[in-house]
């Protein structure tokens, strides 16, 4: 009787090449590379397809697994974009300290074989290009932040120069702004959640466009889980009888900014934060503590609405 195992696949990722780390059993049984191109990831797909892995994972390295992921998963492959603090500490805790591309993807083969991390949906071709729209035009909001700093301290010529070009980055972020509301209005699922999204006083268009891009799990996991992914759910630090400070790290920093910005608004605006921010001021919380937790509570109801797909007019009361 054939004995059937369930293989693991690491795969390291860098700017053209591929390590690829076939495991299971706890050993690592196969390994190649090949390029980080069209041909090279239509080959390493091939391969791990015949292979027929339980589970497959990469890091997150500054967009260079963007192809090789979409590729796996259109695929029809159990694919994973690990966080690489988490991959490393495992690797770490493990006694592996040496790290090249081979020695990284045996690593995170026996992470996906011994940690089984959850397999969530990844954006379509369509997302990704959305959220490069929303990338490109935070990195114009910066520039423009950045020149007109400049502005206050520059004289003749210079400062000629400086206006011109933050004229120029207006109406880039103008056009990009113009750009995402007709991606936005021209996609029937898109709308309807941008809708749900902007019934929430205190929820503009920058805030809508981020959780679209970069949220794609906003309405499908419950508040808890949530709130981690974005990093402002408060973890204990106890140990034995000591009693640690609840703090809040790690999440989608940029999600994060937004929400932050966001919440400062609905503090003004949305009488239900308001007057829950206003609660924890009245505890005696600092400010930037009332802040972070008014965050936590606007996601969590954002989080609900587009669960049930009812506007904020609809809803009588959000717990």
């Amino acid at each position: 009787m054939a004995v059937v195992v369930d293989r693991y696949i690491g795969i390291d990722v860098s700017k053209d090449v591929l390590d690829v780390s076939v495991q299971w059993m706890g050993k690592p049984r196969e390994r190649w590379q090949c390029a980080n191109d069209s041909d090279g990831i239509a080959a390493c797909v091939a391969r791990c397809m015949s292979l027929k892995p339980k589970l497959i994972v990469l890091e997150a390295t500054g967009g260079y697994q963007d192809l090789v992921t979409a590729d796996l998963a259109s695929a029809g492959l159990s694919v994973v974009v690990a966080n690489p603090r988490l991959t490393r500490r495992h690797a770490e805790s493990h006694g592996r300290l040496a790290k090249t591309d081979r020695v990284d993807a045996d690593d995170l083969a026996r992470y996906a074989e011994e940690n089984h991390p959850e397999v969530r949906p990844l954006p379509d071709a369509q997302s990704r290009a959305f959220s490069a729209l929303l990338t490109r035009r935070r990195q114009l909001v910066d520039m423009r932040t950045a020149e007109m700093n400049r502005r206050h301290h520059a004289q003749g010529e210079v400062k000629k120069g400086l206006l011109k070009h933050i004229k120029w980055l207006d109406a880039e972020v103008k056009r990009l702004d113009d750009e995402l509301h007709d991606v936005i209005r021209n996609s029937p699922v898109w709308r309807e959640k941008d809708d749900l999204l902007r019934s929430v006083k205190g929820v503009a268009t920058v805030t809508s466009t981020t959780m679209l891009a970069l949220l794609p799990e906003l309405g499908t996991l419950n508040r808890a889980k949530i709130g981690v992914l974005v990093g402002v759910a408060p973890m204990n630090r106890d140990s034995g009888k000591r009693k640690g400070t609840r703090r809040c790290w790690g999440g989608r920093g940029t999600v994060r900014a937004v929400l932050y910005m966001a919440t400062m608004a609905a503090t003004r605006f949305n009488p239900i934060i308001r007057a829950f921010y206003q609660a924890k001021l009245a505890e005696g919380k600092l400010p930037k503590v009332a802040l972070v937790a008014a965050a936590h509570k606007l996601l969590t109801i954002l989080n609900a609405i587009l669960k049930t797909g009812k506007p904020w007019e609809d809803r009588l009361k959000t717990a």
